[in-house]
């Protein structure tokens, strides 16, 4: 999957979870292909620690939480003719089925699923709006696609198997718009904190934030011309 240099010149990308370490490699990669990226935040120290928010095609926006309809709506109101919509933003919290209550469920429903759900809304209703067509593509997670795998790992697994489904029927409503929407689907990426929190891992099996990023940006360009429903693996070799 190559995407060529420019392919993006000049369209608008709203990518969600921009301020972390996959969306700073997406971010960088969108910047590198010509697109303008909008970047919403919920806390400021994400925005002062973000190391691309100083570049003329960036712009930050806080956006709360982005499991409320009204802020996500927001967001995609004030963005410009809007191309693309990446949504890395979400959260992790391991537990099994008897550990996990309904609290702690939901905190993976809302920032994982509905999260994703309500900017897919968002980011179609302002695709259709400029009859351009558009991209869209989610990151979902292995579990989503192994459920074993999810054992320990229940709330996160189910609401990254929703996002995973949510792609493949959204996919089929708006291909007639012109609108293709996939999602990546990691295992565990080789990152700082990943490598911090599990510091016996072998880290060469991790996929790398750059690799999955490249996956993104192709899926997210107008060079994919054809891939739509898709939740593709991008394990690594792990």
């Amino acid at each position: 999957m190559n995407t060529t240099i420019a392919a993006l010149k000049d369209r608008h990308v709203v990518i969600t979870g921009g301020t972390g370490a996959l969306g700073a490699s997406v971010v960088g990669a969108l910047l590198k292909a010509g697109a303008h990226c909008r970047v919403p935040y919920r806390r400021e120290a994400d925005a002062e620690r973000f190391p691309l928010r100083g570049d003329k095609a960036v712009t930050m926006v806080p956006a709360g939480d982005l499991s409320d309809e009204a802020q996500v709506n927001k967001l995609y109101a004030d963005a410009a003719p809007l191309w693309a919509s990446i949504h890395i933003a979400g959260g992790f919290a391991p537990g099994s089925v008897a550990d996990t209550d309904k609290a702690a469920l939901m905190r993976q429903l809302d920032g994982n699923l509905v999260s994703c759900f309500l900017c897919c809304r968002a980011a179609l209703q302002a695709m259709q709006k400029t009859g351009a067509g558009g991209r869209i593509v989610n990151v979902a997670a292995r579990p989503a696609l192994e459920w074993r795998s999810g054992a320990g790992l229940s709330a996160y697994a189910i609401a990254k198997t929703g996002v995973a489904a949510l792609t493949v029927m959204l996919a089929e409503e708006v291909v007639k718009d012109g609108i293709l929407v996939n999602a990546v689907a990691p295992s565990i990426m080789d990152t700082p904190a990943n490598r911090a929190a599990m510091p016996n891992a072998a880290y060469d099996a991790w996929p790398k934030v750059a690799e999955v990023a490249a996956t993104i940006l192709f899926l997210a360009s107008p060079d994919n011309t054809v891939t739509r429903g898709a939740v593709v693996p991008v394990y690594g070799k792990s």
